[in-house]
């Protein structure tokens, strides 16, 4: 019994010993990183300056200037309102309305008015701008608000120095006798008195003192379309109550007369729309202005678009200077 039990222990023995040993492995088979050994990890670097602020926002100064500015402006706008009555429509301006078959259509704050009526079967239209006034050249504006005594003397400085012919160019001369160059030109105060000329006539020489001061070149464009006929465009030019044709076109398609898109305006470049006015016949200009005068393009029209133009524009100025002013105050 007991050498079984020697037996039975000596078996495990003998089969560990016939075993070979293995070396013994780590727990953990996962490998260092380089990155785990290099040194401890340092935070990042703090910028030198706080990124959000909590100081208090300093609000900028008023300008020096707006007072003044201000100040300019309300001068001005009292300057042009005491010159003009902006609100109302002058009298004769108004007159011209009541008595005309033509509506108008202003908006404010527009540059472009219009004048439209009903004539038969045709409709017409006449747009004008007060960028006229505007654009007119300094050479211009200086000519319409020259000194009218300035061009009296000059008037007269220049007939007492010219001398005239002793030809047929005699009018409004005295007579000295045989001497070289004949008959000088005298002005008018030294005009002969009615009872010493031949036929006891009198030669008036103030007719032209009183005459209105010239105003400014305005233009029209006005159209005359027909239902499927077509249209007739013109360009006018209003001045001192006269009239002046400069060109007449035609057009299929009444669009293309006012073309508002690149793709119209293309189209009407490549049409032929007629020839210059001043290339026509002389009867036929003649006729074209009685054709307008009929539809109410005439004297009176003339004389109501300059001035309706200065009224707007000094009312549309006036405007300007306000919101201008509104705005500094702000």
């Amino acid at each position: 019994m007991i050498s079984l039990r020697c037996i039975g222990r000596s078996v495990p023995r003998q089969i560990s010993g016939a075993i070979p040993h293995l070396p013994r492995r780590t727990l953990s088979t996962v490998r260092k990183s380089s990155l785990l050994q290099q040194q401890p990890w340092r935070g990042a670097s703090r910028p030198p300056y706080l990124a959000f602020s909590t100081s208090q926002h300093v609000r900028e100064q008023e300008g020096q200037v707006d007072p003044e500015l201000s100040a300019k402006l309300e001068s001005e706008l009292s300057v042009e309102r005491d010159t003009r009555d902006a609100d109302t429509l002058p009298s004769q301006l108004q007159g011209f309305l009541d008595n005309s078959p033509f509506k108008l259509e202003d908006k404010a704050g527009q540059e472009e008015v219009a004048l439209t009526r009903k004539f038969g079967d045709e409709s017409i239209r006449i747009t004008f701008s007060i960028a006229d006034l505007n654009n007119m050249d300094q050479d211009d504006a200086d000519q319409l608000s020259e000194d009218p005594a300035l061009s009296d003397e000059e008037a007269a400085d220049a007939a007492a120095t010219n001398v005239q012919s002793g030809g047929g160019n005699t009018k409004g001369s005295i007579n000295q006798g045989r001497t070289k160059g004949g008959n000088f030109a005298v002005a008018p105060e030294d005009s002969i008195a009615p009872s010493d000329r031949a036929d006891g006539s009198y030669e008036d020489t103030s007719a032209g003192e009183a005459e209105q001061e010239p105003s400014f070149p305005a233009r029209l464009n006005v159209l005359i379309t027909k239902a499927g006929k077509g249209a007739l465009q013109l360009e006018v030019t209003a001045q001192d109550g006269e009239v002046l044709i400069e060109n007449v076109y035609y057009f299929k398609k009444p669009e293309l007369a006012d073309a508002k898109t690149a793709e119209l305006d293309w189209s009407r470049r490549n049409l032929y729309t007629g020839p210059p006015f001043g290339n026509l016949d002389e009867d036929l200009q003649i006729l074209l202005e009685r054709y307008l005068s009929e539809r109410g393009v005439d004297t009176a029209l003339a004389l109501f678009v300059p001035e309706y133009i200065d009224w707007k524009e000094q009312r549309e100025y006036i405007t300007w200077l306000s919101n201008v002013k509104t705005f500094v105050d702000a």
